[in-house]
């Protein structure tokens, strides 16, 4: 499938005819809001549909709706989303990623309506390849358990309504991203304090440094409640509130919760959990949480 002709096939066209030639051409979709990404249908990017009739009804109902299309193996496609939101513009971090090898081989880049980049790849079949989020380096990966909003949608923004548009084809090869190894480079894994180990190695019951990884893993939806609970089970075990900041802040953090709202969360946890009794031993059980299944020119 050549993504790039495709998305260069529905510039120009109202979203009922978009929406089919993408339900032609093998790639799923479903109704978002007129104007804006949310979903209208009831289980959202998990209701995408090639099947014609089905996308023809949708868009007799919702004539304007944008068009939605699920990332991941669903589409075959998996998106690197170059965000700008205030002072976070993640054009750096994402050319940065393209020297290192990481994301050099795109299909097509998609201008978005706030001035970014949707960067388009294909999927491996053979390897899923979960959405996360790099806030602090402006980057989300759009893989499995993801969706993005699709040209020729048009989004409504703080200067007016704006469009999804292809501003280039890419690579005439091009190839997976490493969504891991990607993440890695914009947000490395926290290198534990020489005292804060040691005081891991002694507690031979409480793993602080699995609590920790666990944690670093929470995607969207998880990551709050994820700290917290790890909060109040080290806090319990004793470990002192220093302690408990030095090891799951710098986790909280690779997951992608901003700085001040990783703080808070502690100090609530420590609170929450300060005099309770300490128990024997804790061993990690993962809470059940469940997550919802969300350049200026172009790099060269």
């Amino acid at each position: 499938m050549d993504i790039a002709r495709l998305l260069a096939s529905v510039t120009g066209h109202d979203p009922t005819t978009a929406a089919r030639q993408y339900a032609e051409a093998g790639i799923p979709v479903f109704p978002c809001a007129a104007g804006g990404k949310r979903p209208l249908t009831t289980h959202g990017f998990h209701d995408a549909s090639t099947d014609p009739s089905q996308v023809a009804r949708w868009w007799a109902r919702w004539p304007r709706a944008n068009v939605g299309m699920p990332t991941g193996t669903a589409s075959g496609l998996e998106v690197v989303d170059v965000d700008v939101h205030g002072a976070i513009r993640g054009f750096a971090a994402f050319e940065r990623a393209r020297r290192e090898g990481l994301t050099d081989h795109w299909a097509a880049f998609v201008r978005t309506p706030s001035g970014g980049i949707h960067a388009y790849y294909p999927a491996d079949p053979d390897q899923v390849q979960p959405s996360w989020q790099a806030a602090s380096a402006g980057i989300d990966f759009r893989g499995a358990g993801g969706y993005v909003v699709v040209p020729p949608s048009v989004v409504v923004t703080g200067v007016g309504p704006s469009s999804y548009e292809l501003i280039s084809a890419g690579k005439s090869d091009p190839v997976p991203v490493d969504a891991r190894a990607l993440r890695d480079f914009l947000q490395p894994r926290p290198v534990w304090p020489a005292a804060l180990a040691a005081t891991m190695r002694r507690s031979v019951d409480l793993d602080v440094e699995r609590i920790a990884r666990w944690v670093a893993t929470r995607g969207e939806g998880e990551r709050n409640r994820g700290l917290f609970w790890a909060s109040c089970r080290l806090a319990e075990s004793g470990l002192a509130p220093d302690s408990i900041r030095a090891a799951l802040a710098p986790a909280a953090e690779h997951a992608g919760l901003p700085t001040p709202e990783v703080a808070a969360t502690i100090r609530s946890a420590h609170r929450a959990a300060a005099g309770a009794a300490a128990p024997a031993s804790v061993h990690v059980e993962e809470p059940r949480l469940t997550s919802r299944p969300s350049m200026g020119q172009v790099l060269s």
